[in-house]
């Protein structure tokens, strides 16, 4: 220790205040030095914070992107399956014409295949009603060519397919007096009687007599016979 005298002595003083000065500059240092290691494990410590923060920010940022690119992708995706199902539905609508369209065309190509069956099978009639009405027509001439030589009978065509048979000589009380009736030709080519004047009450047994037989002469002879008994009953010879 020391003592008063010491402390007095310019020498003592001088080497004190050197060994306080040592003791200064090494605490100095020391201090610095823990400072420098301090500031750099906190620059270091605030280095790695910071590059947590942006890898945080980074990845955050990132996970930001993902989710809008995950959204616009869902929203494209909604976006095309509509569009995909408008496509299909317009192509349904499509299909539906075009076999709505198929079916009506078949349809009409039915109908037209049906309209030349029929208009062939028409034709055939008509050609063969023309035949049977010719036929009939001779029968008619050859008959009306007898008749008229001796019976005196004429032959009218009347509204087309009608034919009025006119008789003459049947009463002999009044051989000018004339005897008629009227004949139609059907479409399928058979007569039809339609009246007689004076009015015949066997005409409709006539008439059935002729479509059963189809014997035009026999059924004019049968007619002028009807036509004198009724004569001779009105004059009651």
């Amino acid at each position: 220790m020391m003592t008063m005298a010491s402390i007095k002595d310019p020498h003592v003083v001088d080497s004190f205040r050197v060994a306080m000065e040592e003791v200064y500059s090494r605490l100095l240092v020391q201090t610095s030095g823990e400072i420098s290691e301090a500031a750099v494990e906190l620059g270091l410590s605030h280095r790695l914070s910071m590059k947590s923060a942006a890898d945080t920010c980074s990845k955050k940022c990132e996970d930001d992107k993902l989710f809008e690119t995950i959204q616009t992708n869902k929203q494209d995706l909604a976006k095309k399956t509509l569009l995909m199902k408008e496509k299909r539905d317009a192509i349904s609508r499509s299909l539906v014409e075009m076999e709505q369209k198929q079916g009506q065309k078949d349809a009409l190509r039915l109908q037209m295949e049906t309209l030349r069956e029929e208009q062939a099978e028409r034709r055939g009639l008509v050609v063969s009603q023309n035949r049977a009405n010719k036929d009939r027509l001779k029968n008619l001439l050859k008959a009306k060519q007898v008749f008229q030589e001796r019976l005196g009978l004429e032959i009218r065509r009347i509204h087309g397919q009608k034919l009025q048979f006119v008789f003459q000589n049947v009463n002999p009380a009044s051989p000018e007096n004339v005897y008629t009736f009227t004949m139609g030709i059907n479409a399928d080519g058979s007569y039809q009687i339609m009246s007689s004047d004076p009015v015949l009450e066997s005409l409709g047994d006539l008439d059935k007599r002729l479509k059963q037989t189809n014997n035009i002469s026999a059924f004019l002879a049968n007619i002028r016979k009807e036509f004198v008994a009724q004569a001779c009953f009105s004059t009651g010879s």
